[in-house]
């Protein structure tokens, strides 16, 4: 009897996958049918089963779900259905979340809706997963020309400005400021700074997503990426313990700049004395 009932749950496994190879199949040639007459979306939702039916075929037929996404997304974007085309790409990363190609023509539809910090973190993913990748490359350069401000460049060789702020923050930790917070960090000069300077711990917010990616390849490029903690934040939006254990010693930004005051700068920096620095006592 036991042989039996095993002998019954094989027949039925068996049907089973003989069932999902027959859907594939025919899935396939659907899809195949579609594309031959321009009918994108249908052949999108064809790939789509077959993908999440047959995973071990995504290398096999990855260049023509790329074709057909792209096409498919040119005519949802042409007419507008916008959120649309966001969950299709939304769809497609989850199948290949290492897809550069994909990542990059997802920064490409951001960047001309207007979303170019979105944009710039797709632009970069792509980059990091293939730094051959041409397109990413100039498409990451291009939309880093408006969102890094020119002044930030114009500070960075600064030596004479650089080096009071190293003096002061070198002041600032000698003197028993362990514990420091850099609030718009921008490259994250000032927290290497702090950093350098012997503090025990460093936390660096940054609003923009652009400006936050750089800090980090900036960071390891300094080998100090398990020393200092980045974070994509608003300093308003900083919680203890949630985002940094406990209170700082030392409060440390970059407050030069009128565009500052668009984040509340002010308010920052009240935030920060009241909920995030620790109080003389």
């Amino acid at each position: 009897m036991p042989n039996s009932n095993a002998k019954l749950h094989n027949n039925h496994r068996g049907g089973r996958e003989a069932s999902r190879r027959e859907l594939v199949s025919r899935s396939l040639q659907s899809a195949q049918h579609c594309l031959e007459n321009q009918d994108f979306g249908t052949a999108y939702a064809h790939y789509l089963l077959v993908l999440n039916l047959a995973p071990e075929l995504k290398t096999t037929v990855k260049e023509t779900f790329q074709f057909t996404l792209f096409k498919w997304a040119e005519e949802l974007d042409s007419l507008a259905r916008i959120q649309d085309l966001f969950n299709c790409y939304e769809q497609a990363l989850e199948l290949y979340p290492n897809d550069e190609v994909i990542c990059n023509s997802m920064g490409e539809h951001l960047f001309r809706m207007g979303f170019r910090d979105e944009a710039a973190g797709y632009f970069h993913k792509a980059v990091k997963l293939n730094p051959d990748f041409a397109d990413a490359k100039e498409n990451f350069y291009r939309v880093a020309n408006w969102l890094v401000e020119r002044w930030h460049f114009i500070m960075l060789n600064d030596a004479k400005r650089n080096l009071t702020y190293l003096k002061a923050i070198e002041n600032a930790v000698h003197s028993g400021s362990k514990s420091v917070l850099d609030i718009g960090t921008g490259t994250g000069i000032l927290s290497m700074f702090a950093k350098k300077a012997g503090a025990s711990f460093v936390y660096a917010c940054e609003l923009s997503k652009t400006m936050y990616e750089l800090a980090r390849d900036v960071v390891a490029a300094n080998n100090m990426e398990r020393e200092i903690k980045l974070l994509h934040l608003k300093s308003l939006d900083i919680e203890i313990p949630k985002h940094i254990p406990e209170r700082v010693s030392l409060v440390v930004t970059e407050t030069v700049d009128a565009g500052l005051f668009g984040e509340g700068i002010v308010e920052s920096l009240i935030h920060a004395w009241e909920h995030l620095l620790l109080q003389p006592k």
